[in-house]
């Protein structure tokens, strides 16, 4: 209840002592003592807690235990064995573990659809989880597929209110994002924004989500003022709600960022930028997330035409991306094509020389 009512550090702190009492009075092997490790019960989930803060380290350290317990005393086909799954899964995307979260999400789906019926919620859920790794992988195609699916099934088992339908209808919105049915997207977060603002309220997390992908959609559409606009209140949500650190509104930064650079304002980008980074060496190191912040601030050098700077901050995010998605995948051409740009313009003397058009190398 806690963590359900955005009481994060609360809940993770009530779940220590839960877990800790648990290990003491029944032992480690304990059906309870592992729950209170990870399941889906909200009051006794120290992991989930953990993924809610940002903590996915964390969360990972103690879900690969569970897993582990789970297998060995409840046998692979037990329910809370492929929760456990599920919600390492879960860590490995929070960790830019993308291919490891895929492979885990395949084998959730594959016993859900063998255990249980077709239209059961946790085939849905499993469903979903998969779709945000076939997008966190550049698999576009294969997410917008499985998305559409999902939604039809919310919408006819559900009703088109419930949360999980909407939410089902943004996670459909992003991948028509990914896909460049801009448009297509657009009008599926104005709807998603609407009823969030009627059902939850303005301050909801859930609200603010849907003020940030509107916001992405604006900013894809060339609407950059509007996308501005709904940023800046998304960040002050944020800051005020989550605090500086949480990943959500380090998110908003970088969306934020990125308008302004599309707005030609590239030392307000630059600004936030380099502060983005800073936060993002700081609390992920090696995360995807770190990769593309260091190619939004080596865009913005460009443009303001520190060609040095920015070839320096591209050179490793090509070599990365190459890793990820493979050399042929249309991110890694994509930043393969802009360090060749800036290498271009780097080796000619270009003062008075007019760069690209005003933000063209900015996507969220």
């Amino acid at each position: 209840m806690l963590r359900e009512q955005g009481y994060d550090s609360e809940a993770e702190k009530f779940q220590i002592l839960v877990l800790d009492a648990r290990s003491r009075t029944l032992g480690e092997e304990h059906p309870d003592t592992i729950r209170a490790m990870d399941t889906t019960s909200a009051m006794t989930n120290l992991a989930i807690s953990y993924g809610s803060l940002g903590k996915y380290a964390d969360a990972e350290k103690i879900q690969i235990k569970v897993l582990d317990l789970s297998n060995r005393l409840l046998g692979e086909d037990h329910p809370d064995t492929i929760t456990a799954m599920t919600n390492l899964a879960i860590s490995y995307g929070g960790l830019g573990q993308y291919a490891d979260a895929e492979k885990l999400q395949i084998k959730v789906l594959d016993s859900r659809n063998r255990l249980l019926e077709e239209d059961h919620p946790d085939i849905i859920h499993a469903m979903t989880n998969l779709a945000i790794s076939y997008g966190s992988l550049g698999k576009y195609a294969d997410a917008e597929k499985l998305e559409i699916k999902v939604l039809d099934m919310r919408n006819r088992l559900l009703g088109e209110d419930h949360p999980d339908t909407i939410h089902a209808m943004s996670k459909l919105a992003l991948s028509y994002g990914s896909v460049g049915k801009y448009a297509d997207a657009e009008k599926l977060e104005i709807k998603v924004l609407d009823m969030r603002n009627r059902l939850l309220g303005e301050d909801h997390i859930d609200t603010i989500h849907a003020m940030s992908h509107l916001a992405i959609s604006h900013g894809s559409l060339g609407k950059y003022a509007d996308a501005e606009k709904l940023q800046i209140k998304v960040l002050d949500l944020r800051n005020r709600l989550l605090g500086e650190d949480h990943p959500d509104t380090i998110t908003a930064m970088t969306n934020l960022a990125i308008s302004y650079g599309r707005l030609g304002k590239y030392a307000d980008a630059e600004k936030l930028q380099i502060k983005v980074l800073d936060l993002r060496n700081r609390l992920l190191e090696e995360h995807p997330d770190t990769i593309n912040e260091m190619e939004n601030l080596a865009i913005t050098f460009y443009y303001l035409q520190k060609y040095a700077d920015a070839v320096r901050l591209q050179i490793p995010v090509v070599d990365v991306k190459k890793k990820i998605f493979g050399e042929e995948h249309p991110n890694t051409v994509k930043a393969v094509a802009f360090l060749a740009e800036v290498r271009s313009q780097a080796n000619t003397d270009t003062s008075g020389t007019q760069s690209k058009n005003k933000g063209e190398f900015y996507s969220f």
